[in-house]
């Protein structure tokens, strides 16, 4: 369903693929995921919305909503920079911004959660071919997930 949408998204920006530079909007979701040191209750399938706002100077605002490592549904909102390469299609990304939903037992199971939202710092590697991206983004010393995307 998930790349259905993607496909009419990327049709209905059409005019937008041969725009390179400028602000634009980023919806992505979760591909791939895979533990480092895996775990029966570990759920692999993130179910990763998200959506954010860049801006030219690589600036970026933006929000997702997953179901984290144990299923609970859980929400990052968070600010960031985009740094581009000049030569290449690629990027390197840092977003920092505030992690909730790791509840009940695995409240823990995220550094500083004592109210129920923690601060998180994600790394990310991306690369675009016109309007459609990918990103490897890195999860702390848990994880690492693949993300499509597509400029709006």
């Amino acid at each position: 369903m998930r790349y259905l949408i993607l496909s009419l998204l990327a049709v209905l920006a059409a005019p937008a693929w041969a725009a390179d530079d400028g602000d634009f909007w980023y919806l992505q979701t979760s591909v791939y995921t895979r533990h480092f040191n895996p775990d029966p209750e570990h759920n692999n399938h993130q179910d990763l919305l998200g959506l954010e706002y860049n801006r030219a100077d690589g600036v970026l605002a933006g929000g997702a909503t997953f179901r984290n490592s144990f299923s609970q549904r859980s929400n990052y909102a968070y600010l960031g920079k985009r740094f581009d390469s000049d030569s290449h299609p690629v990027y390197l990304k840092l977003t920092g911004g505030l992690l909730q939903g790791y509840r009940g037992e695995y409240r823990d199971k995220i550094p500083l959660n004592r109210f129920g939202v923690a601060p998180a710092i994600i790394p990310s590697v991306g690369v675009r071919f016109g309007p459609l991206g990918s990103e490897l983004v890195l999860l702390g010393n848990s994880a690492a997930m693949i993300n499509l995307g597509l400029r709006l």
